[in-house]
């Protein structure tokens, strides 16, 4: 995969510094992109909710379009939990390759700061912001079911359902 410094020539330390940077540079973006998509789609799903509550405060009465509106809020959810799983995944990617090439460099910041961090194996060190990250989704997704078990006429029977079940 990669070319010794003997068969690379003299410019191979020069060269290895300036790949390396810009590789770091390429991670970041990557970080960058993953948190304008996630502020794309918390601003699509909050003007959702409130949408769908304003027409509700409003009207005063059911519109029967929720469960349109709550469907394709449910589907903007799951694209966005996979598109935060991508990103994951090329993150991780990114920085295994980034390790790979500190090992040829005389300090290796990253790999010593995710030595410090507990390797992600010590919460109490550091928790992954992916694991906070990827629960936002679903958060909305539950918003949006809940609306669209309204919009179709289910949720007064399930609340129903488990009121008669509690009681028991």
């Amino acid at each position: 995969m990669a070319i010794s410094p003997e068969k690379y020539g003299e410019k191979y330390n020069e060269h290895l510094l300036e790949q390396y940077k810009l590789y770091v540079e390429m991670a970041d973006r990557i970080s960058g992109r993953r948190q304008t998509a996630n502020s794309f789609f918390l601003s699509i799903n909050t003007a959702i909710v409130a949408l769908v509550s304003y027409v509700g405060l409003c009207t005063g009465k059911e519109a029967n379009f929720y469960w349109i509106i709550s469907c394709a809020g449910m589907v903007l959810c799951f694209l966005w939990y996979r598109l935060i799983r991508s990103y994951k995944d090329l993150n991780s990617a990114k920085f295994k390759v980034i390790h790979e090439m500190e090992a040829n460099l005389p300090f290796a910041p990253y790999d010593v700061e995710w030595d410090k961090a507990g390797r992600g194996e010590d919460k109490k060190l550091y928790l992954p912001f992916t694991h906070i990250e990827i629960n936002v989704p679903w958060v909305f997704f539950a918003i949006h079911a809940l609306v669209f078990l309204w919009g179709i006429g289910m949720l007064p029977w399930i609340a129903g359902s488990i009121k008669m079940v509690l009681n028991k």
